[in-house]
């Protein structure tokens, strides 16, 4: 049976037909194009069904690597602030049907990095300076106060274990890809609160800080190569502060960073 009818019945069986979709919005005339690569082979290179897994599972994979995809975009600023792109129109560009790229954006929608516009697709949402500044003092409020008590807690030779995802940030900062950076930055953040042990404030943490690193609207896309180097360095010495438990370096660094950011 071939993919995109099996995907069909997939989108019968959840109540989201074709005509379902047609009906929320899923064509756009004039689209801005996403400059990404497909995300699996043509159809002809892709093994038969009898060699395939099971489809949920192959559909959830498919599902992930556009979400991770549209991700990417959006923080590049492929997926432009203030524009609506529809299901199919991406999916043909990724080399997918409708249906996983809708999952996806219908994610991306619940995180308020898109909104749903009726009839037509989703709206890449638009952001201010405001709104990053709000991010970022939410973000002080929340990973100042765990970083102090990691601060005297946590001891220098655990701190050391991160040196590898601090080098690694400033690696990411010198290709000038912010794609990149953005995940090892995320990366780095995500093992320093982990040490905590809240699986639920890392979770927080990490939502906060995936939404302060999309594009501003009416602005450049993101910072340049020389601010994130800056950041990135902000990262090592944060580290360095963190093992010799200098506190008041600690918390003059974590606020710094997050301004900044």
């Amino acid at each position: 049976m071939p993919e995109r009818r099996r995907e069909r019945e997939w989108d019968v069986a959840a109540g989201t037909s074709t005509a379902g979709a047609a009906a929320r919005g899923e064509h756009t005339h004039s689209e801005v194009p996403l400059p990404s690569p497909p995300v699996r082979p043509p159809a002809e290179n892709r093994p038969s069904r009898t060699e395939t897994a099971r489809p949920v599972v192959q559909r959830a994979s498919v599902r992930g690597q556009i979400l991770d995809a549209l991700r990417t975009a959006l923080v590049q600023g492929d997926l432009a602030p203030g524009e609506v792109y529809s299901a199919p129109v991406l999916g043909e560009r990724f080399g997918v049907s409708a249906t996983p790229v809708r999952e996806a954006m219908q994610q991306l929608a619940l995180e308020g990095a898109v909104e749903v516009v009726p009839n037509r697709g989703f709206r890449v949402v638009r952001r201010g300076t405001r709104e990053l500044a709000e991010l970022a003092e939410i973000r002080a409020l929340i990973e100042v106060p765990v970083m102090l008590r990691l601060a005297r807690t946590v001891t220098a030779a655990r701190w050391a274990e991160l040196r590898p995802l601090a080098e690694a940030t400033v690696r990411a900062a010198s290709t000038g890809c912010r794609a990149t950076y953005a995940e090892c930055d995320r990366a780095f953040h995500r093992a320093v609160l982990g040490l905590a042990g809240n699986d639920q404030l890392v979770q927080i943490a990490e939502d906060l800080h995936r939404r302060a690193q999309w594009p501003l609207v009416g602005g450049p896309v993101s910072r340049g190569r020389a601010d994130l180097v800056a950041d990135a360095a902000e990262h090592t010495a944060l580290l360095e502060a963190l093992i010799v438990q200098d506190l008041p370096v600690v918390q003059s660094l974590v606020r710094e960073h997050f301004a900044g950011a």
